[in-house]
């Protein structure tokens, strides 16, 4: 008698992508009973986002200082350092240049609202360049993680890890312990992981009770203008730079990517989906020391769908108010929105603060942030989705370079 076979289980991407048409289904059978969604689903949705945020830091700070520890050579941290955020840099500012392009193109399409009474009020503001580098370093090593300073977590878990470098054989005990804590929290990470499907169902479900098949509305266009300009910047850019400088297939990269990518869409979090991103540019054959070095880098300073937002609602912002962007304009907004990417945590919302920032950069009204603000969620879906994807794509090219190398 034939032994009984196990089931297979069925993939995690495919279980999201489930558990996210169920929600739009859902969501928009709830629409007549919104404070159901909002009251007894969304709640499920927070819990799982808590605990994603409650593993996020723990596994940036141990995962960057394994990755640091794992080089064990300080010439080798320098150059993956360095090749990743050349490669960020660049990717930030061709993807604001796309936006502002695709923007442009659309400009005369764009639906001309009113700008009367536009009250909505950024929380923070551009703090200036030099408070940016003064707060990149921690004064306490609880209160960054405390507050999820993702910039000082990782500026910490560098400094941490160098030094154990430095210290030689009497470093290998406490790099020994910060590698089994990582493998711990990556074994907490699995345990949330696990329960994806059920998060992003809870998450996006009261999205679409509450806002419907009317929440575009009259923004339809900005948001299809952004939505080109990404895919455009993910089918043209990290193609070619995987297919070029990392020797993969972009179908391969894209179909390995699709776990992550569907749950970046439905979090709207890149710090969130930064678990998930990990796991799924590790199986794309990423070296682990390149991507606990990257990976956590890139889901606070690498934000490409971020950029292309900017120079998308500046333009369609400048349009409502009846002004004109000129090239030096679109300039100054290319390298504000490509360094304010460097101040803002990857979270979701974060977008709206670097746009204040864009806005003031080239003096149009702040104000105009109204315009889009009520929408803010459908971008931030999009950009999300490509901000994690450009980090995943850093780690395979970097990997690939960093194997080039040891061949020669």
């Amino acid at each position: 008698m034939d032994a009984v076979q196990p089931k297979k289980k069925m993939p995690l991407a495919a279980q999201i992508f489930i558990a996210l048409i169920l929600a739009i289904v859902a969501g928009l059978a709830l629409q007549g009973n919104v404070p159901l969604a909002v009251n007894y689903i969304k709640p499920f949705g927070t819990i799982f986002l808590n605990l994603v945020k409650f593993v996020v830091g723990p596994i940036v700070l141990f995962s960057i200082m394994a990755g640091v520890v794992s080089l064990s050579d300080l010439r080798k941290v320098g150059s993956i350092g360095g090749l990743t955020l050349v490669y960020y840099f660049f990717t930030t500012a061709v993807a604001v240049t796309i936006g502002l392009v695709i923007a442009n193109s659309f400009k005369g399409a764009f639906p001309a609202l009113s700008t009367a009474n536009l009250a909505y009020k950024v929380k923070n503001s551009n703090p200036g360049f030099m408070k940016m580098i003064v707060d990149l370093f921690p004064s306490n090593f609880i209160a960054p993680l405390n507050s999820s300073n993702m910039l000082q977590v990782i500026v910490m878990a560098i400094l941490i890890g160098i030094a154990i470098i430095a210290l030689g054989r009497k470093g290998e005990k406490a790099a020994e312990f910060i590698n089994t804590w990582n493998d711990v929290f990556m074994k907490v990470m699995e345990m949330i992981l696990s329960l994806s499907p059920i998060g992003v169902f809870c998450l996006l479900c009261p999205v679409v009770a509450q806002n419907g098949p009317a929440v575009i509305g009259s923004l339809a266009k900005v948001i299809l203008c952004a939505y080109i300009a990404y895919a455009l910047h993910a089918i043209i850019v990290y193609s070619l730079a995987v297919r070029t400088l990392g020797g993969m297939s972009p179908l391969k990269f894209f179909k390995g990517m699709m776990p992550a990518m569907i749950f970046a869409f439905s979090s709207a979090s890149s710090v969130g989906t930064l678990p998930i991103n990990m796991e799924c540019a590790s199986k794309l054959g990423a070296s682990k020391e390149v991507v606990s070095f990257t990976l956590p880098l890139g889901a606070t300073i690498n934000m490409d769908g971020t950029a292309i937002y900017q120079g998308v609602c500046a333009v369609f912002i400048a349009s409502c108010y009846g002004i004109d962007l000129t090239l030096p304009q679109m300039l100054t907004i290319v390298l504000t929105a490509t360094l304010a990417s460097v101040g803002t945590a990857g979270v979701p919302g974060a977008g709206m603060i670097m746009l204040a920032m864009v806005l003031a950069s080239v003096n149009l009204p702040v104000d105009g942030i109204a315009l889009v603000a009520g929408v803010d969620r459908i971008f931030d879906m999009g950009r999300t989705t490509l901000n994690i994807t450009g980090d995943a794509s850093c780690a395979i090219i970097v990997s690939h370079i960093l194997d080039e190398k040891k061949k020669k």
